[in-house]
């Protein structure tokens, strides 16, 4: 939220009107007049109305210098009203009109911000996870050296933990079914491809458990050794130790 706000820059401040439920319906004025009717409804919070109204001078004044600004405002406005939907379509719109913009970085953030708020819980689809991955995985690559991307490689970081932590949900839901294949292919896609996380310690222990029960004791052996070697004084490395111990031996530390 405050690299949005900082991203907002000063707006035009003319009429001294007070907004009401009237502003929002159609009536053609003057660009100053409307655009701080919008800005009067942002500041007291009636972000829908704000939203309306923004889009209200995109519309009356399409070649006006404030119709540009308005679009990302209306971006904006909806993101504040939690409405990611249209929130996403206005920053695409700005996008699609002005790629080249100064503000071209925010517009794309947003959309990445917009898409991160929806995360689910790690037992929901992770659909809207992904895709706030990509989004942000885009802000990064586009423009690599703005504020908008160092906060979207940390939130990257935590998407990815998400992530991953999805798969271990599943993977211990396949354990508990005795389904070892099916678990054994869910913590080998955390160690594979989200080995960063916090989720690889277990993840790895998880995979010499379900070794074990699939009677492949070398496999579990070699993931102790890389638990062993990583994670040394971890309580998941303990786990495993005991573990492979436990079913014949063998060095289970490189």
């Amino acid at each position: 939220m405050i690299l949005i706000l900082a991203a907002i820059s000063p707006l035009a401040a003319c009429a001294g009107r007070r907004a009401s439920q009237a502003d929002t319906q159609y009536v053609a004025r003057d660009v100053n007049t409307l655009y701080n009717a919008a800005k009067q409804q942002l500041d007291n919070r009636r972000y829908p109305q704000a939203a309306a109204l923004f889009d209200e001078v995109e519309r009356q004044h399409p070649y006006s210098i404030w119709a540009r600004r308005a679009q990302l405002m209306s971006a904006f406005s909806y993101y504040l009203a939690k409405d990611h939907t249209k929130s996403i379509d206005s920053a695409r719109r700005f996008l699609s009109i002005h790629p080249g913009n100064k503000d071209a970085p925010y517009a794309m953030y947003l959309i990445a911000i917009n898409h991160y708020e929806q995360i689910e819980d790690v037992n929901r689809d992770q659909s809207i996870t992904k895709q706030a991955l990509d989004a942000l995985g885009e802000v990064v690559r586009r423009y690599p050296e703005t504020r908008f991307a160092a906060d979207s490689r940390l939130k990257i970081d935590l998407v990815r933990d998400h992530l991953a932590g999805k798969e271990m949900e599943i993977g211990r839901f396949y354990q508990r079914r005795r389904q070892w294949l099916a678990s054994v292919s869910r913590f080998r896609t955390v160690i594979d491809e989200y080995q960063t996380t916090t989720h690889t310690p277990e993840a790895l222990m998880r995979l010499t458990e379900s070794y074990l029960a699939l009677g492949i004791p070398e496999e579990a052996r070699k993931s102790a050794a890389v638990l062993g070697a990583n994670y040394p004084g971890s309580k998941w490395y303990e786990r495993a130790y005991e573990l492979v111990q436990r079913h014949g031996g063998g060095t289970a530390a490189s």
